[in-house]
């Protein structure tokens, strides 16, 4: 795996890797932002990376959502550098034929197993999740 940035003004950068791919990053502090800020990017794959996990569980389970989204929220100590992340939180949000427990299982193995993204930043974050079926939060029962 290989990256490659190159300056483009500013604070304004691309992007690219070795499949010829691109994306633009500049910094939250730009008046006129050309891309998401890198603490952004990791967001956003803490997102693609657990919707690739989330998908491929259902998938196997021949469970299709008619949607799903991924909203991601991150606290980060404010006043000092670096400012890590200390808290992420994921909402994922389903619509369609899917049974609540199995999107919350497959939501959980995501967070709790598969998804690097997560795995690499929850040495420095406490990540949780919550998920909602056509409009209805789920909570998982307490086993005892």
């Amino acid at each position: 795996m290989k990256v490659e940035l190159k300056h483009q003004n500013g604070f304004h950068s691309v992007i690219s890797n070795d499949r010829g791919h691109h994306i633009s990053i500049d910094t939250t502090s730009s008046e006129d932002p050309q891309g998401p800020s890198p603490m952004e990017l990791l967001l956003m794959g803490v997102a693609g990376c657990s919707s690739i996990d989330i998908v491929s569980i259902l998938n196997k389970q021949k469970i299709k959502p008619d949607s799903l989204h991924i909203q991601v929220d991150g606290d980060r100590i404010k006043g000092q550098a670096p400012s890590l992340f200390t808290a992420i939180h994921a909402k994922v949000i389903a619509t369609g034929d899917v049974p609540p427990d199995r999107l919350y299982r497959a939501t959980q193995l995501s967070f709790e197993k598969y998804c690097s993204v997560s795995k690499t930043l929850e040495h420095t974050a406490t990540i949780t999740f919550s998920i909602t079926v056509n409009d209805t939060p789920y909570e998982q029962e307490k086993q005892e």
